[in-house]
């Protein structure tokens, strides 16, 4: 489990910087490199172009106490969310949500899915029983609604019914996960079964790591030409201006 944190933060770790530095990048030339030009367009008597003008005022609002409003408001916004996820229906909401989200929903899902067959698969293997280990991995998974969908199927089992019927029913585990849980139930080995499917979707999240980083670090590159690209237009077209009239 480790070892698949650490491979998934390491792919991350590179657009993450990247991004940082584009950011800073664009906020530094913004404030500091924009004003300065517009200043000698304007002594040139050049029109300055919407662009320019729309950089300007965005320069101004950078320096100036107006900035502080978005950055109080993304500060409250992300301790408003961490506040909200502490409670049992906050965490409820945004482990489903991050589940569903694009890119990394399904990353997030098969790592989960990974996470509990590999802590079940173990614990029984090693003679704890069943009702024992669900519980254990329901405060293992790391996802609420993974946890619920463990728990249902922990009341299904001392009822007397099937492992894989309950979380078939809780409408979250892949069906290939499930097919091979009933296989495993079925054939009375359990937790080797566990074990295969852990190892299945342990592969499964490296190879997805692998596909997203390959797809983010285009992105990255594209958005970074994006932000410098508007920075040297809003620059360059008064020259324009300057050159036409000289004309």
């Amino acid at each position: 489990m480790a070892r698949l944190q650490n491979q998934i933060k390491s792919a991350m770790a590179y657009p993450v910087t990247v991004g940082i530095l584009a950011v800073i990048v664009f906020f530094a030339m913004t404030i500091f490199l924009i004003p300065v030009f517009a200043g000698i367009f304007e002594s040139l008597g050049a029109e300055l172009p919407a662009l320019t003008k729309f950089m300007l005022y965005l320069s101004g609002i950078m320096r100036s106490w107006k900035i502080l409003i978005p950055i109080v408001g993304f500060s409250g916004l992300v301790f408003g969310i961490k506040q909200y996820y502490k409670t049992p229906i906050g965490r409820l909401h945004i482990d489903k949500f991050l589940l569903k989200m694009p890119l990394f929903g399904d990353l997030n899902e098969k790592s989960a899915v990974a996470r509990f067959c590999r802590v079940f698969g173990k614990l029984t293997r090693s003679g704890v029983p069943i009702l024992t280990s669900l519980e254990i991995v329901c405060n293992t998974v790391g996802n609420k609604v993974i946890a619920n969908a463990v728990a249902g199927a922990q009341s299904e089992i001392q009822q007397g019914g099937m492992m894989s019927l309950a979380l078939q029913n809780a409408n979250v585990f892949p069906q290939l996960a499930i097919q091979m849980i009933c296989i495993g139930e079925e054939t009375g080995e359990l937790d080797a079964m566990m074990m295969k499917v852990a190892d299945f979707y342990e592969d499964e999240v490296e190879q997805a790591v692998k596909a997203l980083t390959s797809v983010i670090e285009p992105l990255m590159m594209v958005l970074i030409a994006g932000m410098v690209g508007v920075i040297l237009l809003s620059m360059y077209l008064p020259m324009f201006a300057i050159f036409d009239q000289v004309v």
